[in-house]
């Protein structure tokens, strides 16, 4: 199964480092946000920039970008985030209708950050295993951003939240852009730490909450958290990238293109330097912030548009998703 191309949506609003420094009452300077944040500028989403709608958007360029034609897909896998522009609406389904794939069936998909590359393994699966099934169109959009409450340090590291829709066309038998083996590492024990705490079930928006409810993304027993992390994280992903290698037959020393997520630059750069690569391979989205599983979609579309990659190099997406989950996979290029 290759890759055909992909589709990004960006909205035109910027929050500057300048920006989530004053938001934060100045308990972040500006310089720190730069330097430990790794943030020069994020996107932020404007009235009409929906998740579902940005969705759409992404799978539109992706269908333009690839010369494919909205009849051709059999499958649309929806990563788009639950915060969305009506609850218990489908989005995948939405978005078949407003494109034309009146040949697809969809579904949603959800685990965090790691959604996309998940979604790669599924539809990877499901195209190799269903004769009927050619063309699969995995898109979504992200604005995750809207629950930041940047006076709360215990969420700093959700302060790189930003906007934007991906989307990414697969196709059976297409040749090149080969997807070749993914690993995927959950861990339940981290399953509730980072949420939302109002509009659920347990805690339904009401006149009393409503002032806070819209920025209530938190972290609960961050102690905890912070310790498991610690004890699990690195060493998780470096099991899901040495186990996609293996799954793939090639040498991690072939790696030579990174597409992962944005995070705080020291961290990037120690997973840079333990992988044998520069930041000359990979881009990191300083300029763009973290719009969740889209990040992967908008690097790989990047370094389309800016000629890095080369016949036969070896990709890997990387992502990790609060839950928590590890995400790794290997792209053999051209």
């Amino acid at each position: 199964m290759g890759i055909v191309g992909t589709g990004i949506y960006l909205p035109k609003y910027r929050m500057t480092a300048a920006e989530i420094s004053e938001s934060t009452n100045g308990v972040w300077t500006e310089q720190a946000v730069i330097e430990k944040l790794g943030i020069l500028e994020k996107i932020i989403p404007g009235p009409n920039d929906g998740t579902q709608e940005m969705g759409v958007y992404a799978a539109l360029d992706a269908l333009n970008n690839t010369k494919t034609k909205p009849e051709e897909i059999d499958v649309i896998l929806s990563i788009g985030e639950e915060w969305k522009e009506y609850p218990l609406t489908t989005t995948g389904i939405y978005i078949q209708e407003q494109i034309g794939a009146i040949n697809a069936w969809a579904i949603d998909l959800q685990q965090r950050c790691g959604t996309t590359v998940s979604a790669m393994k599924i539809a990877q699966d499901m195209l190799m295993n269903d004769d009927s099934l050619n063309t699969a169109l995995i898109v979504g959009g992200y604005r995750n951003v809207d629950f930041i409450d940047y006076t709360n340090s215990a969420t700093s590291f959700m302060f790189n939240l930003s906007a934007g829709g991906g989307a990414i066309i697969l196709k059976k038998n297409y040749g090149k852009n080969i997807l070749l083996g993914t690993h995927i590492i959950t861990d339940g024990s981290l399953s509730r730490n980072v949420r939302i705490e109002y509009g659920g079930s347990e805690k339904p928006i009401n006149s009393q909450n409503i002032e806070k409810a819209y920025s209530s993304l938190n972290v609960f027993d961050e102690p905890y958290m912070k310790a498991r992390l610690n004890e699990i994280s690195m060493k998780n992903w470096m099991t899901c990238i040495d186990k996609a290698f293996e799954k793939s037959g090639i040498a991690k020393k072939e790696l030579s293109f990174l597409c992962g997520l944005h995070f705080k630059r020291s961290m990037y750069a120690y997973i840079l330097e333990t992988l044998g690569l520069t930041f000359n391979d990979t881009i990191y989205l300083e300029n763009y912030g973290h719009m969740g599983q889209v990040d992967q979609i908008l690097i790989l579309h990047l370094a389309q548009e800016r000629q890095l990659l080369k016949k036969d190099s070896i990709i890997s997406m990387i992502a990790a998703g609060i839950g928590y989950a590890w995400n790794a996979n290997v792209i053999k290029w051209g």
